[in-house]
């Protein structure tokens, strides 16, 4: 007759290879993070002058921001369909799942029809498929975050929780740096606009190429087998009928507290990678002035600022393993609060200051990001844990990244061109986040398992 402690040692023993949780949780993230950086990059780049009546350049771009934006709306329900599978069904095939829905969704934008071809019914197609981006990413990043830390070994959930989040910065580097190849191969004489073999075919290759990274991930998913933590719970009768109702019944206050710890981070991660493109890119003597760097310049500053990104995201793992979730984010939150209140003079003195900016505002990122793989996921129980991570995530998108890009395009107009706004907006969400974290909870120490 086996001894408790044994039967803990082994419900807690991973049922994946250590190699085999952290390409299967990064491969996926990588992929959805790609897709959402190639339709942000064309969003500022190429929708504008496609799928949108020619006239007036900002309302075009604005309204591509809203397109962008519109996927942030179709998450929560995306979370909702793939949290009931994941919760009653399993992590493996639920991944799958989203996964090939974000990948055909992105291939498909790249065959779509101009608005010159075929009028409103560019647009309208485009959104229906960024809807299907959305949706799918509402189902990918809490079952890959979970994948990660329902293997992870004990004292290591952070850690193990960082390789998800990973994928946000690698799959800026691939989808920028093809766009940046594309750019160079088909150059423009005009440095504000693409070229016209750019804008009439080049654009379309990142979002084609999507293909073979989606087969890449398909056969990666594939060979994953279910946590031993889902599984017992699968086998002891806990799973619930109806994961959304009981969350909603039982966590409800998890729930408010997951999607306010996520509000800065996303308005800081959309300000820092979409925002940006088009303050930099903007000229210095337009009517809402800009920094007036030429496109291949301004994003391989980016990409640089992007390294940081990474590196830190990784660095926030194990500080958040060792001093705690909740004492390791209100340090960094406190952090993004002085950052917003730093934007004028950091982007007022040059280049060093532009460099700085970026080179800070990544680090911040990586800081926030990191160790929200595991606390998401440790505020919920086993039987509803998909569900309540995706949603809280989900809507935290809906209040911070759907709305932040326009928001900052608003009001950059409004100041005339100055970015003071913009960061003072960027403070008092990280103000929000800060108090939601002075109310909630350590998650360090919990137990995954019960």
């Amino acid at each position: 007759m086996s001894s408790p402690a044994s039967e803990l040692t082994a419900a807690r023993t991973p049922a994946n290879p250590r190699s085999r949780v952290v390409l299967a949780s990064l491969i996926g993230t990588t992929i959805e993070f790609y897709d959402f950086y190639v339709y942000a990059t064309a969003a500022v780049l190429v929708f504008p002058y496609l799928f949108f009546p020619p006239g007036n350049e900002t309302t075009a771009l604005l309204a591509s921001f809203a397109l962008f934006g519109a996927a942030m709306v179709a998450r929560p329900l995306g979370a909702v369909v793939f949290g009931h599978l994941g919760d009653k069904h399993g992590r493996k095939a639920t991944l799958v799942g989203a996964l090939l829905t974000m990948g055909i969704a992105t291939f498909l934008i790249g065959v779509l029809p101009t608005y010159a071809a075929v009028g409103w019914f560019a647009p309208l197609m485009l959104v229906i498929l960024r809807l299907a981006q959305g949706f799918a990413l509402g189902g990918e990043w809490s079952g890959a975050a979970l994948v990660a830390t329902e293997n992870a070994p004990a004292g290591k959930r952070a850690w193990y929780g960082t390789f998800p989040q990973l994928g946000a910065p690698i799959g800026f580097i691939i989808a920028n740096g093809l766009f940046l190849l594309i750019a160079a191969l088909l150059p423009s004489d005009d440095p504000t606009r693409p070229s016209t073999a750019f804008l009439e075919w080049g654009w379309r290759i990142p979002f084609l190429f999507s293909a073979v990274m989606v087969i890449v991930g398909l056969w990666v998913r594939l060979r994953l087998v279910e946590s031993t933590t889902f599984a017992n719970k699968a086998e002891s009768g806990a799973l619930v009928r109806v994961p959304l109702t009981a969350v909603f019944r039982n966590n409800w206050r998890e729930l408010l507290l997951g999607t306010f710890f996520m509000l800065a981070t996303y308005v800081l991660f959309y300000l820092m990678t979409t925002f940006s493109l088009s303050y930099g890119r903007a000229a210095t003597d337009a009517p809402v002035a800009g920094l007036g760097y030429d496109y291949t310049t301004f994003v391989l500053m980016m990409i640089a600022g992007v390294v940081f990104f990474g590196i830190f995201t990784m660095v926030s793992g194990p500080l958040a393993d060792r001093y705690g979730r909740r004492r390791t984010l209100l340090l960094v939150t406190g952090a993004i609060i002085v950052f917003g209140l730093l934007w004028v003079p950091l982007l007022g003195a040059g280049f060093p200051g532009v460099m700085l900016w970026l080179v800070l505002g990544f680090t911040l990122m990586g800081m926030t990001f990191g160790p929200m793989g595991a606390l998401l996921p440790e505020l919920f129980p086993t039987n509803v844990r998909y569900t309540g991570s995706g949603v809280s995530y989900n809507v935290a998108s809906i209040l911070g990244a759907a709305v932040a890009p326009f928001i900052a395009i608003w009001l950059w107009s409004l100041a005339d061109g100055s970015p003071v706004l913009v960061g003072v907006y960027l403070s008092v969400m990280a103000v929000i986040t800060f108090v939601a974290l002075l109310i909630g909870k350590e998650t360090k120490d919990i137990d995954i398992d019960r």
